[in-house]
């Protein structure tokens, strides 16, 4: 809840007038006629922040770990063969608070480095911004694997990156998800297998007693719910995502 404030403030501040005209964006132009009226006009840094502030949500998905964290509860919930329990409302709710806790720390930096000292007023808000990139910068570096970077640097046509300090936010993006999307079906694959086991055993028992007509997903399910409770799964998986982050 710290955090949703902190954002909530920050795009308090940014629409405030005051702030905006102290930073060179004034929201309305008045140019005088020659009758003596007035004209007006939106300058072109308000609607770039307006496109910006558009797709923050989506760059936010993108950009921390929502994406690998709701894939593998997407197939979890597939594996156990359970429908629509828990419901996509339920998933989306614990992805987005475990993503909020795996991205505490990087939250926390973002703030000191960068949104911090623009409040305060000691920075200007193209340095601010670049200070608080920086930790997600280093977050999605961290998560990117090398073979998707250089594919995305040959795509783009680049002969090659000095270093990974220095990879463009137009390659890490793509390279970032990529990764995550081949993480999380590594671990939804990892998670499947188990369940798995459980329908194949229950076919072939159904099989052999000649029970063709009795679906295999009704007998399987209540073994699946219990060794997932036995296990406790959900403790597991949590754990296992939250762990399997390097922030």
């Amino acid at each position: 809840m710290r955090w949703l404030r902190r954002l909530a403030w920050l795009s308090i501040l940014l629409w405030s007038p005051g702030l905006l005209a102290q930073n060179g964006l004034t929201a309305l132009t008045v140019t005088p006629t020659a009758d003596g009226g007035q004209t007006y006009s939106v300058t072109i840094q308000v609607l770039l922040l307006m496109t910006v502030l558009s797709l923050l949500p989506a760059a936010l998905i993108m950009m921390t770990s929502f994406t690998r964290v709701i894939v593998v509860l997407a197939i979890l919930r597939q594996a156990l063969g359970t429908a629509q329990t828990p419901s996509n409302q339920i998933l989306l709710g614990l992805a987005l608070f475990l993503s909020l806790f795996i991205m505490a720390p990087v939250f926390q930096k973002a703030y000191d480095q960068g949104l911090k000292p623009y409040l305060d007023e000691q920075i200007p808000a193209e340095e601010a911004l670049q200070r608080a990139g920086q930790p997600f910068r280093t977050f999605m570096l961290n998560q990117t694997r090398e073979a998707d970077l250089l594919m995305f640097t040959r795509i783009s046509g680049r002969d090659g990156l000095p270093s990974r300090d220095q990879v463009p936010f137009s390659l890490l993006l793509p390279a970032f998800v990529t990764s995550e999307l081949k993480t999380a079906f590594q671990i939804g694959f990892l998670i499947f297998l188990p369940f798995l086991v459980i329908d194949l055993v229950v076919a072939s028992v159904l099989m052999a007693m000649g029970m063709m007509m009795l679906s295999p997903m009704i007998i399987s399910l209540p073994f699946k719910l219990m060794l997932f409770v036995l296990v406790d799964g959900w403790s597991l998986i949590m754990g296992t995502l939250a762990s399997s982050f390097y922030t």
